[in-house]
């Protein structure tokens, strides 16, 4: 094959001042019409388009991501709603409907992100959410641990595609620097729906009060889960995708979203990758950054695992009742998160490479309060324990960030699979760890469980620093190497974009700088 030679690759040869080559023919005649349509629109035509993209992705993205979201932990609420009385729940068994959730979640992580990479991933996240609306809607119909095991693996199974999807739909469309504001606005969902669906299971709740002997409430729960993720999976299959999969562009208004994100050099869509490259796969595993990615996110992940699991069981063991602890514990315990998400989403908007920094902002508190609430004495304090635990709300927020350097800090389309299938096994293997910390014997406090949480936000803040660093080395070395070369800034600018058009993942191209 012939080939075009261009400087950048950042291995061996790199250091002895070597080229690298990328593919010519037609591949290449495309990456070079991205790269030159980047400067042919003007900055009001790409406001116009930007405006037109968030209006149709955003607010799908928002209603779906938090149904998934509702759906994950709604075992929290139906567990102060009776779930565990009416199909006989002993000991660890209810822990074990979260940890087997998150065990089937990360088996399928691997095979889910193969498939999306091979099929249209609007259209196959679609198909995955009708079926899991489906089993949501069978968790009604459980008679024993058994059933609802099987039920929990399913939905697992099922729903360990929406994550991934869309990180890869948030890189194709947007610019490096708005990739946090714009995942906080689909990640504030998680908080949003659920102030929405806590609301709705308040009046499911209230209902079945005032009329014993009718439907479980926990039952409703399942059914409104249920119906409102098949809706949404149709509204996912005519409206999410790439800019090469959606119908409401027309094919110079796709010419100028791929154009709109060249200087990501993370590639873009144009060009319809889905080959399956082992270098790129094997290459991922010699990354450091990987490596972060993974033990940052298992570190994150297991207080999350607890408190999805066991919070709302919290907010009871303080002396609040099932109903108060929607209206009073996890509504303002929500309305905070979203709140300090957006506060997040615009700084790092307006100002880029903070995201660190409020990462370690929200661990700060999240340690405080939650080893604080594991120290006080047995009794009393109901407010300062509901202050407390609003605070480690904070600690959701990173949870959040370190997706975001998903589809800002990895480039190459089988890498960028590879990376997202290890980031969310770690996410399960966290979660899945986090409730089983919470045992049935230290009831109704979870005192070792709570301490278990806070440690863990501890050992979290000092793996970023290390993370951080990591990026500022990366970052200086290749500017050094680059300066040796007699590089300018422009050319080092249009070089990378084009490596990143060519598929080179972010390891090997020099040029690609990482965002922090």
């Amino acid at each position: 094959m012939d080939v075009i030679t261009v400087t950048g690759r950042d291995t061996g040869d790199v250091e002895n001042g070597e080229s690298n080559s990328i593919h010519k023919g037609s591949n290449e005649e495309i990456a070079a019409d991205t790269i030159a349509a980047a400067s042919e629109y003007t900055p009001e035509q790409y406001r116009k388009l930007l405006w037109k993209i968030d209006l149709y992705l955003l607010p799908v993205m928002w209603i779906c991501y938090g149904t998934q979201q509702a759906d994950k932990t709604g075992i929290s609420t139906q567990a102060i709603f009776g779930i565990s009385k009416d199909t006989h729940l002993v000991g660890q068994q209810f822990s074990w409907l979260t940890t087997i959730f998150y065990l089937s979640y990360m088996v399928c992580e691997a095979p889910a992100n193969y498939l999306m990479q091979r099929f249209p991933p609007g259209k196959f996240l679609s198909v995955c959410m009708f079926f899991w609306g489906i089993i949501v809607l069978c968790v009604a119909f459980g008679k024993n641990w058994a059933d609802l095991m099987v039920l929990r693996a399913l939905q697992g199974a099922l729903e360990c595609t929406i994550s991934p999807t869309f990180m890869l739909i948030t890189g194709s469309w947007y610019t490096s620097r708005e990739h946090t504001f714009r995942a906080v606005i689909w990640g504030t969902s998680n908080a949003g729906m659920n102030i929405i669906s806590g609301l709705i299971n308040y009046g499911i709740g209230t209902h079945a009060q005032q009329h014993p002997g009718g439907l479980a409430p926990w039952k409703g729960i399942s059914f409104f889960l249920g119906a409102l993720t098949i809706v949404d999976s149709i509204l996912v299959f005519f409206t999410l995708g790439t800019p090469s999969e959606v119908r409401w562009l027309n094919a110079d208004e796709k010419r100028a979203a791929a154009a709109r994100i060249v200087s990501n050099q993370t590639g873009t869509d144009r060009q319809k990758k889905t080959e399956w490259k082992w270098d790129q796969a094997i290459d991922t595993f010699k990354d450091p950054q990987t490596w972060f990615f993974f033990f940052v996110q298992i570190v994150n992940a297991l207080p999350n695992g607890g408190k999805t699991t066991f919070g709302k069981l919290i907010w009871v063991s303080f002396g609040f009742t099932s109903l108060e602890t929607l209206v009073k514990g996890t509504v303002p315990e929500y309305l905070f998160s979203i709140v300090w998400f957006l506060i997040a989403g615009i700084t790092t908007l307006k100002k880029p490479n903070l995201r660190f920094y409020f990462m370690f902002a929200s661990l700060v508190p999240a340690f405080t309060g939650m080893m604080a609430i594991a120290l006080l004495p047995n009794t009393g304090n109901l407010w300062l324990r509901w202050f407390l635990y609003q605070i480690t709300t904070f600690g959701t927020l990173p949870g959040l960030l370190i997706w975001t350097f998903l589809p800002s800090n990895v480039a190459g389309r089988t890498k960028k699979s590879v990376t997202s299938a290890l980031l969310f096994i770690a996410y399960c293997v966290g979660n899945a760890i986090g409730a089983q910390v919470f045992q049935a014997k230290d009831a109704p406090r979870y005192i070792p469980g709570l301490a278990v949480c806070g440690v863990m936000y501890g050992v979290e803040f000092s793996l970023m620093v290390c993370w951080r660093t990591y990026y500022v080395w990366q970052n200086k070395r290749r500017a050094k190497k680059i300066a040796e070369m007699g590089i300018s800034p422009e050319e080092s600018a249009r070089i990378g974009a084009m490596n990143a058009e060519a598929d080179m993942t972010d390891f090997d191209n020099i040029h690609f700088k990482y965002q922090i």
